[in-house]
């Protein structure tokens, strides 16, 4: 199978995995739950659902696409990263797996919706979906950072792809929201029960993923930095 399309599927299950995380789920059914308050209708709670899953797949492609593109434009830092990249690789994956299982806890600020923002969102009616889902794409939690930093951005270097990776990693996070969308237009109980399933999937493939990314972390560290594989 093509490395390409094993590292866009990475990317799209990295995507997946941030949008049920705890944090940026709750964030997720908070922002369409609002939207689709102001906006009253099912035609335009699907519309919230699609604009709010657009802001933040632009989101992340616009700040995947920068952070790659710099890392490989810039002569000394491409130079390094093409001989220690391999490297960092394994014990960055370590780290994350680390995260992941919830050994290891780091505080981020959070950035929740100002006056000024959600004045502008009430404004926009629908449309203000999209900027909502700008904004908390950029709302980093500990999971979802070391996701994105950790894991998608080194994947996106050493694969040499600036915007595929991130477009299938924004697309991966836009999917759950969707889905959302479309139960919180049918009906509360349905999104209930949704909300409970799919915190339960997120639990047991959270752990899988960082099972993986520690044996793979492992494996990569033993083959690339000591030389043992």
């Amino acid at each position: 199978m093509d490395s390409s399309f094993v590292a866009a599927g990475s990317a799209l299950w990295l995507g997946i995995l941030t949008s049920i995380s705890p944090c940026p789920l709750a964030t997720n059914i908070a922002a369409i739950s609002y939207v689709g308050r102001q906006v009253g209708s099912v035609r335009a709670v699907l519309l919230a659902g699609v604009l709010y899953t657009c802001g933040r797949t632009l989101a992340y492609v616009i700040l995947g696409t920068a952070a790659v593109w710099s890392l490989m434009s810039m002569v000394t830092v491409s130079s390094f990263l093409q001989g220690v990249l391999h490297r960092m690789l394994g014990p960055l994956l370590i780290v994350v797996g680390v995260m992941l299982l919830g050994l290891l806890k780091i505080n981020l600020p959070t950035t929740g919706v100002s006056e000024g923002l959600q004045r502008r969102v009430d404004r926009w009616g629908v449309w203000g979906a999209g900027l909502l889902g700008f904004v908390f794409a950029l709302s980093f939690c500990p999971v979802s950072a070391g996701l994105f930093f950790g894991s998608l951005v080194p994947l996106a270097v050493d694969h040499g792809s600036p915007i595929l990776l991130p477009l299938a990693y924004g697309l991966g996070t836009a999917l759950p929201v969707a889905g959302f969308a479309v139960l919180l237009a049918a009906g509360v109980g349905w999104l209930s029960s949704a909300i409970n399933r799919v915190q339960s999937f997120e639990r047991w493939a959270r752990r899988l993923t960082a099972v993986v990314f520690i044996c793979v972390g492992i494996y990569e560290t033993l083959r690339s930095t000591f030389y043992l594989i």
